[in-house]
């Protein structure tokens, strides 16, 4: 640092200030920004996005810049119109920029954007409140953070505090987050191999296979390792959308109960109504210990996490009020984010319209994939969280890469990269899909006429992983 790099540094904010404060751009202008952008993720934030991103690598000589959207479409920095089929992964239930979350947190913003620490926000209060009404059960006290992996880490030392145990049994291909605690919940060698070794008492089993829940349990108790909860995704996102049996989670809660541990929902990116409930356990009547929530309760505005859990449970914290702090998580703005989020979920019947619009989503794929058998293996999901499985990676590419071409945002999962998500807002119109869907059949017309002609071996997704033994630990996992 020098008193002439200081100089620049001024200069480049106002020049980036002035580009913020713009709500069109010239021609001239958007190609800058494109420019800038590129040069500053290759020199200043990760090289590696620059290959990755199809914004980059499918978007011809100018990359794809994201500038302004409104409900399930945007546009970038050239003008270039874009469905958003993927929702920023389950950040915008209620799509780009909803008007009525954006209100309230202007208008927070021109009283109190951040907390004193000291005095009562009424925000936080409220929006807890909210949780308690809407959540299943007798769930009834929240603590916000930024994000999901901290909303995980949450719970995750609030099992611990209430059980006095250690363990944790989670899912193979199950993800919650890339922070150190979460990271070693998730069910990915991936992930982990580079950051081990992580929190070490931690089993995972075959996601929907109650039975190797309940064996793990009975050897945990048998040889004396501690087991604080067990953690599942109500529905596998990153894995494929993957359902799991109809009695899982059912079993789950009667196998927890009988061995005395927590079951922990992690509905990141099921909750706020993705699966066509407001949370994903609710397809099953179940009530879990702890839920974490984060994505879409921020209304697509604002970033804001939460756990909530019972009366009972949460004593642990109401004895030590400071035991578990976060100076930024659940601050006014992303608190009035959440609440107005809450507000249109409910007014305006998003819930419903997820479960209705994902089941003619759903219903349409699976025909498509009837007439491409070639190259598809599976349909899966419930509501608008649905995952489309080809035989191989290089297919699900080219069907991401041609989709975007044609205007459709739409990516992989992170776990299982032959799967290509859809998982646009909740506020998508039938118009919107029935053109998604439309865009879908060229592409894979096109990928059979000009690509080649797909091998026949075929993978099968019901169960995600066919063969490994029914319970796995730490090791065990690292080789999948």
């Amino acid at each position: 640092m020098s008193s002439d790099g200081l100089l620049k540094a001024l200069n480049d904010s106002q020049r980036y200030l002035n580009l913020a404060y713009k709500k069109h751009l010239d021609k001239k202008e958007a190609q800058w920004l494109i420019n800038n952008a590129v040069s500053n993720f290759n020199n200043y934030y990760n090289s590696g996005f620059i290959e990755y991103r199809k914004s980059v690598a499918e978007a011809g000589d100018f990359a794809a810049v994201e500038w302004i959207g409104r409900g399930a479409t945007f546009k970038d920095a050239l003008g270039r119109e874009y469905i958003d089929c993927l929702g920023g992964f389950g950040v915008f239930n209620l799509g780009w920029a909803h008007p009525k979350v954006v209100g309230a947190v202007q208008a927070q913003l021109e009283k109190s954007p951040l907390p004193t620490q000291e005095l009562l926000d009424p925000l936080r209060g409220m929006l807890a409140h909210l949780l308690a009404e809407i959540t299943p059960g007798n769930l009834q006290y929240s603590f916000f953070v930024s994000s999901g992996t901290e909303a995980v880490e949450g719970a995750m030392k609030l099992a611990k505090l209430y059980t006095r145990n250690s363990g944790f049994i989670a899912a193979v291909r199950g993800f919650h987050g890339k922070t150190t605690g979460s990271l070693a919940l998730t069910g990915k060698a991936t992930f982990r191999r580079p950051a081990q070794p992580l929190y070490n008492n931690v089993y995972h089993v075959l996601y929907g296979d109650a039975d190797a829940v309940e064996q793990q349990l009975r050897i945990a108790r048998e040889v004396g390792n501690d087991i604080a909860a067990v953690i599942m995704e109500p529905i596998q996102g990153e894995a494929g959308a993957i359902v799991p049996p109809e009695d899982f989670w059912p079993r789950l809660r009667q196998i927890c109960d009988k061995y005395e541990v927590l079951l922990i929902a992690d509905e990141v990116q099921t909750g706020m109504g993705r699966t066509g409930k407001l949370w994903g356990v609710e397809h099953w009547d179940v009530v879990p210990d702890i839920i974490t929530s984060a994505k879409g309760l921020g209304g697509g505005v604002m970033p804001i996490g939460a756990f909530i859990s019972t009366p009972k449970i949460w004593s642990v914290l109401n004895s030590d009020p400071f035991i578990h702090t976060s100076t930024t998580g659940g601050n006014p703005l992303a608190c009035a984010a959440a609440i107005a989020a809450i507000n249109v979920t409910l007014e305006d019947g998003i819930v419903e319209q997820a479960a209705e619009k994902g089941e003619y989503f759903l219903r349409q794929l699976k025909n498509i994939a009837a007439c491409h058998s070639d190259v598809y293996t599976n349909i899966t999901g419930k509501g608008l969280l649905i995952g489309q499985h080809f035989i191989s990676d290089d297919i699900g590419y080219a069907v991401a890469s041609g989709l975007f071409k044609r205007g459709v945002l739409i990516s992989g999962t992170l776990n299982n990269s032959r799967v290509i998500r859809v998982e646009p807002p909740l506020v998508i119109s039938r118009e919107e899909i029935d053109t998604i869907l439309n865009r879908l059949e060229d592409t894979l017309n096109e990928l059979h006429a000009t690509v080649f002609t797909p091998k026949l071996t075929v993978e099968t997704f019901s169960p995600p992983m066919a063969v490994i033994s029914k319970t796995t630990t730490n090791s065990d996992v690292a080789a999948v």
